[in-house]
């Protein structure tokens, strides 16, 4: 009887939710380079869903991983804990300053659903507006200002939200009222296909949110900790939100997610008003702690600017002239190639002929969220193995 596979026991226990592209088994990372279990290794342009920002087993986060496994691994918040002081300092010197607090999670979508939280108690009201194509998670209030029909369907009635085309300013005037908690957007939508908010639409959000009573919660989630060549996506846009979520980058891929509120938010909080068992661990606060000094002790944020302006132009330049390609857009190290083809075939034929793993943001849109730490010489390879893939394709 032949052996069960590893990608067999996975898809028998926990298939079903899951789109795979192959039944490579990952068993190790070093930096930018993944290696399966027969030996063979791919050049990770996702940074596993934007998580691995540092790369793979950074040397720095796992050391302080390993250090704090071997001295204190949990500690509930209603007592104090050292590491998780040191990581909060951090974290708010970072920050926009008119962001002093913080809520530790241990994920993106729990970070949302906790700012959905602290908007209705502070509001004292009950509705939401999101935007169109845009994504904040799949827990039910993650999901409720979630845009994409497919992955709401079967799971509402949801928490009331009113979803806008994403950059029409208008439609977001009109669409905010008295009865509005809080309006949830990014700043550059990530899985829909890094799509960049306008000025006029950002300033507008904020400024309707001041007028009408709203609160403004901005989904860092996957823009945050230098992605986009600043700390966070907010920086290009000088808009100033009173919520902000975050995760991915924060813990230098151990799993963590945070969001920050202003002091007037603060105010209006009372002991047991939200918790977490194991947000804030010490284990998680102190790969967070290690990842926010390699950021700036390693000059991570400024060079993600640098060099995604650099490996969009040579994009450009290895598919000028295919009329397959519809757009190659982006901020910093976050990328999207646009096809005008789908873009599952390319995405397979990455992995499994030229070695390269990406992302889709969409059913046509190629998304590239290399770790901040790659190399031009990598950049270089998946430039030549994204041009290969995409001219492969029949006409």
């Amino acid at each position: 009887m032949a052996q069960t596979t590893h990608a067999q026991i996975e898809e028998r226990v926990l298939g079903g939710t899951t789109a795979r592209r192959g039944d490579i088994v990952i068993v190790s990372g070093e930096g930018c380079w993944v290696y399966d279990e027969d030996g063979k290794k791919y050049l990770d342009l996702g940074s596993a869903q934007g998580v691995a920002m540092l790369g793979h087993c950074h040397a720095g986060v796992t050391e302080a991983i390993q250090e704090q496994a071997a001295t204190l691994t949990l500690c509930p918040s209603y007592l104090y804990n050292d590491k998780r002081a040191e990581f909060a300092k951090a974290l708010v010197d970072v920050l926009p300053k008119h962001l002093p607090h913080v809520f530790l999670a241990n994920s993106g979508a729990e970070a949302i659903d906790g700012a959905l939280k602290f908007a209705r108690l502070f509001t004292r009201r009950s509705a939401f507006v999101a935007t169109t194509r845009g994504f904040h998670g799949r827990t039910m209030g993650a999901l409720s200002v979630t845009w994409e029909p497919k992955y709401r369907e079967g799971f509402e009635p949801l928490l009331a939200t009113a979803h806008v085309q994403f950059n029409d300013a208008a439609a977001l005037d009109k669409a905010v009222t008295d009865k509005t908690a809080a309006v949830v957007l990014e700043v550059v939508q990530g899985e829909s296909g890094v799509n960049i908010g306008t000025p006029d639409f950002l300033k507008t959000a904020q400024q309707v949110c001041r007028e009408r009573g709203a609160l403004l919660i901005v989904d860092e989630i996957q823009t945050g900790f230098g992605r986009t060549g600043k700390w966070f996506a907010v920086e290009h846009t000088g808009i100033e939100p009173d919520i902000m979520c975050l995760a991915k980058g924060l813990g230098g891929g151990f799993p963590m997610g945070a969001f920050a509120y202003t002091k007037t938010i603060r105010e209006v909080l009372t002991p047991g008003a939200h918790g977490s068992t194991f947000g804030g661990s010490p284990l998680a606060c102190a790969a967070g702690l290690a990842a926010i000094q390699a950021y700036r002790d390693e000059g991570l944020i400024k060079r993600s600017g640098i060099l995604g302006a650099n490996m969009r132009n040579q994009l450009r330049g290895a598919l000028e002239g295919v009329a397959l390609v519809r757009d190659i857009r982006g901020l910093g190290l976050m990328i999207a190639v646009e096809l005008r083809t789908k873009v599952a075939p390319v995405l397979k034929s990455l992995m499994l002929s030229h070695g390269v793993i990406a992302l889709p943001a969409g059913p046509t849109v190629l998304r590239l969220l290399p770790p901040l730490v790659i190399t031009e010489k990598e950049i270089d390879l998946g430039v030549q193995a994204i041009a290969k893939a995409i001219k492969e394709l029949p006409a």
